[in-house]
Parts: C-alpha cells; structure tokens; sequence
C-alpha cells in the first residue's frame, strides 16, 4: 500500500492514445517503443498488460532487458547500446538483440561460437558508436563467415534532428549507402530503423520500416511547436501534499543559507518533495506548483526531501491539499526544464525510485 504523499500519477490511457496517435502518423512501419530508464521514468516498463502487444521494444542496457524476460515479457528486445563482452553471457540466456558495431565485440562472439542476434549500427555523424562506412565490408565478411551472428536490423542515431536539416539529411544518406552495402551481402534484413521521436515528427525514410519512438510516447514534446503534427497526450503528473501551514512575520528567513526572506506577512506551506525526488534546486525562489488551481512559488533552497511555497493568496488553504509539481497546464515539464536549462527528458528519466508510480 502506497501512504508517501508524494507520487508520479501515470495515465495508461493517455499512453495508448500517444500510441495510436503515432501509428496513424508513421502509416505502415512498425514502432520499437523505447522503455529504457524505466521507460523515462514513468515505470510503464513494469506494466506487463500494457508492453506485450509491441513485436518489439527498445532498452539502453542488457540488465533492462533481463529485467523484462524475469517479468515475462515474450517478444523480441532490443538494446540500443554496444554492450560489454562481460554480459555476453546474460545476452544469450535471455534472447536478447543487442546494437552490434564494435570489433572486439564481433571477435568475442565469433571466438566464444555464441548465437545471438544484433542489429548492426551505422556511424553516420553521432560519433558515439557504430560502424565507419568504409569497415562496413571487412566487418560484414567476418560475420558472414560465422553462422552464429545473426543480423535481424540495421539502424543509426541522428545526432541533430532538432537543429540541423542538412546534417540530418547527410546522415540519413550514408545510412541508406550502408543499407545498399549491407543488403548485397545478407538478404532478409528484418528490421530497418533510424528515426526517434523528432525524427519521426520532422524527417520521411523511405529505407526504414521501423521507427523508435520515445518522449512522445509519453506525450511530451522533443522539439518546440510539435503538437501541430500530432495530438500528444501529456501522461505524468508529479503530485505531493502539503504537509504543513505557517504564517511568517516580515523579515522572516525561510530555508537553508537564507536565500529567501519574506517581505510581508506571508503563508507558507511544506510540501514533502527535494532533490533527492528529483525536484532540481535550480527551482529555488523561482519555480512555481500548483495547488488549488493556482500558481504558487518556491520560496527558499530546495532541500533534500521538501521545499517551502508561499501559499499567502490562496484562500481556504489546509493541510493534505494537493499540490502538483507540474500539471501539464499550469506548470509544464518543458517549462520546468527551460527553468532548469535542462531538456524535459531529463527532467522526466530522473524522478527517483523513491517516488511511488500510481498508475492511473
């Protein structure tokens, strides 16, 4: 029984509206979800009943994936990530594809004799993993001659599908000449997939079949002014209680180091949620919540496990009113982010596991 005042409402619902949402938009290519970080901190990852429909899904590291097959979930999982030599082992065990683009790696697999199956990533201008255009050959002809890899997908990351069309679309055509390559020597390539969420909303790939939405599956926005292409549903909610009312003299200091001191007769609530929930300190004498409606400020240093709001214009306020971190209209995730000079994923994969999730 969940009794923290302080709780993540996640609305199931409004999840599967963000699905059907982008499978009308994607037309007839296939969606990986993407569930990594506890599928963005949202924990629908847990959610058996809501996961085991999608053929496949998408996950950062080989543990994830294990704690997916421990659930039950049947389908395919794939992680987007190089792995480590050291979790060969647990990627054989569980049937889990992993994101193939390191040497050491294919050798590893080819020495060992293991069965496994991979989808080979392209270097195409992220510079983080994959595999250069001009190694693709010599890496494709020791896979070949090894009966125990198995290529099911090809696949890259966009770098710049926010802020830069000509560097996105160059990447997109080295993908496609990775693909011709890669075709002429292995047929049935199952799955084909470069596209995230804004590269989804703002690029057309007529080489992939498969698309790897994230944020938006949780109803918020990758970039700015895209809700116009389609209709997402925020589906989180970060909610607390007020624990405790006071009311303040004039020239009162309120919480640590006496960043803030009241300038009149003031109100002032405690409410149960820090930063070690995850609510940023950046939020400090500038942040606002909701409660009752209304907009109210942070006062005072976020503390570790509450914050102070000056609550002096709300009437009738009491004990255990709610009181809403972000709402999804009086305070957004992105304006919460802006605020922090983070991105709302960020904001969103770091609410810790402190935090229960109700879902909703």
């Amino acid at each position: 029984m969940i009794t923290r005042s302080t709780v993540l409402e996640v609305d199931l619902n409004a999840f599967k509206d963000n699905v059907n949402e982008i499978k009308k938009y994607i037309g007839n290519k296939e969606i990986m979800p993407i569930i990594k970080a506890n599928a963005y901190g949202t924990y629908i990852n847990k959610c058996l009943t809501v996961i085991k429909d999608f053929t496949i899904v998408g996950v950062a590291t080989v543990d994830e994936g294990v704690d997916l097959r421990k659930l039950g979930f049947k389908n395919e999982i794939f992680v987007l990530n190089q792995p480590a030599i050291s979790e060969i082992d647990k990627i054989v065990t569980y049937d889990i594809a992993i994101g193939l683009s390191s040497i050491e790696f294919l050798n590893e697999l080819i020495n060992r004799k293991e069965k496994i199956k991979v989808h080979l990533e392209i270097e195409t201008g992220m510079s983080r993993t994959g595999i250069f255009l001009e190694d693709l050959l010599d890496f494709l002809d020791k896979i070949i001659k090894n009966k125990c890899i198995q290529v099911e997908g090809i696949y890259t990351h966009l770098s710049s599908a926010d802020s830069d069309k000509k560097f996105t679309n160059k990447q997109l055509k080295i993908f496609d000449s990775a693909i011709k390559i890669i075709k002429k020597k292995i047929d049935n390539i199952k799955y084909i997939h470069a596209l995230a969420s804004t590269g989804i909303l703002s690029y057309l790939s007529d080489s992939t079949n498969l698309v790897r939405p994230g944020i938006i599956l949780y109803g918020y926005e990758p970039t700015k002014d895209v809700n116009n292409k389609i209709n997402l549903k925020p589906i989180c909610k970060l909610k607390s209680k007020i624990v405790f009312l006071k009311e303040l003299p004039e020239n009162i200091a309120v919480s640590y180091s006496k960043t803030y001191i009241t300038t009149k007769k003031t109100k002032v609530a405690t409410i149960p949620v820090g930063y070690a929930d995850g609510l940023r300190r950046n939020l400090s004498n500038c942040g606002y919540v909701v409660i009752n409606n209304q907009k109210c400020r942070i006062i005072g240093n976020i503390c570790m496990d509450s914050f102070m709001a000056d609550v002096t214009d709300i009437a009738n306020i009491k004990v255990g009113d709610d009181v809403y971190i972000w709402d999804n209209k009086n305070v957004t995730l992105e304006e919460i982010a802006e605020q922090c000079h983070t991105i709302n994923y960020e904001i969103l994969s770091t609410i810790s596991n402190r935090v229960p999730r109700v879902f909703i």
